[in-house]
């Protein structure tokens, strides 16, 4: 098996890589030619461009590992994705969290204007990181004193992007671990919070921002819930270059941006108790082992990220 995964992800990884590497130059020459003239114009080839890139990262999920995503959402609500602008809250579980978001990306069409809040040193790393940066992904340093500018002018200059986008933002932080569950514990037990068993405390600074500087043209929130079944292993990134299967199960609730409320205070109070109702909701699906209270959506596994992934 060891053999049989080398052979296609050695040439896989070297063509990623080369292609990524020819995605930067064409961004580059857009980034300097195109976008002082026009930047809608830049925004559109960049999100076709873009796009190709990502796609075949989304062939690894597809076709490599053959993880399967389960999405349980509102039919009325779904139908919605990818044809309007959304900030993306879930609960961060493990190191593909960001690939599963691609898929459904993907699958509404809007893979090439998919957006996330990151770490600054992503933003450093060749043909991923480069071409995020020439995406508009914002990018932030975790501290507070140097991210609030940076985040505020990363928002506002989204306002007039042509194409409808999701900005995914973890609240949570960083990635959900046992040793980080039992210090938010702690942290909720000496505070009077309630106590979490399946997420982390959300940091809500960067939401109250989010919301703030993005409530007049985004006009809704999507907020996910991530888990795996109980007999399925838990995805990660290695797991998934041996072409190791899993199912990941989502759960995505529509909210409307209008209906948060006006206040900072108000805003925090309302994504902490989404954190404490998704903590429930986690519960139940450890229970259950289903997101039972939603549409099972089909998401199926389209053959264009199969033809970009054998090119």
């Amino acid at each position: 098996m060891a053999i049989a995964s080398a052979v296609v992800l050695v040439p896989f990884g070297l063509l990623f890589f080369l292609s990524g590497l020819i995605v930067n130059l064409f961004q580059v020459i857009c980034f300097v030619l195109i976008r002082p003239l026009s930047k809608n114009t830049y925004r559109k080839i960049n999100r076709v461009v873009a796009e190709l890139l990502w796609l075949q990262l989304v062939w690894l999920i597809d076709w490599w590992a053959h993880v399967k995503i389960q999405l349980y959402m509102d039919s009325e609500e779904f139908k919605l994705m990818g044809k309007e602008h959304a900030l993306l809250i879930a609960n961060h579980r493990s190191d593909i969290d960001w690939l599963v978001g691609w898929v459904l990306a993907q699958r509404s069409g809007c893979l090439g204007s998919a957006l996330a809040v990151m770490k600054k040193s992503s933003k450093f790393l060749p043909v991923i990181g480069w071409s995020m940066w020439f995406s508009e992904y914002v990018f932030l340093e975790r501290s507070w004193a140097k991210d609030e500018n940076t985040l505020k002018s990363g928002l506002q200059r989204l306002n007039d992007f042509p194409r409808p986008f999701w900005l995914a933002l973890f609240v949570e932080g960083t990635r959900f671990t046992k040793a980080k569950l039992l210090a938010a514990q702690e942290y909720a037990a000496s505070t009077g919070l309630p106590i979490p068993r399946n997420v982390l405390i959300p940091r809500t600074k960067g939401f109250v921002s989010a919301v703030s500087n993005m409530r007049s043209f985004v006009p809704a929130i999507y907020d996910a819930t991530v888990t795996v079944p109980k007999n399925q292993p838990s995805p990660t990134m290695l797991r998934i270059l041996r072409g190791q299967p899993s199912v990941i199960h989502v759960h995505i609730k529509r909210r409307l941006m209008k209906e948060l409320p006006e206040t900072d205070d108000g805003v925090a109070q309302w994504c902490k108790d989404v954190f404490v109702a998704k903590d429930a909701l986690l519960d139940k699906h450890l229970a259950e082992d289903t997101f039972g209270d939603q549409d099972f959506q089909d998401i199926g596994r389209p053959i264009k990220s199969l033809l970009v992934g054998e090119l």
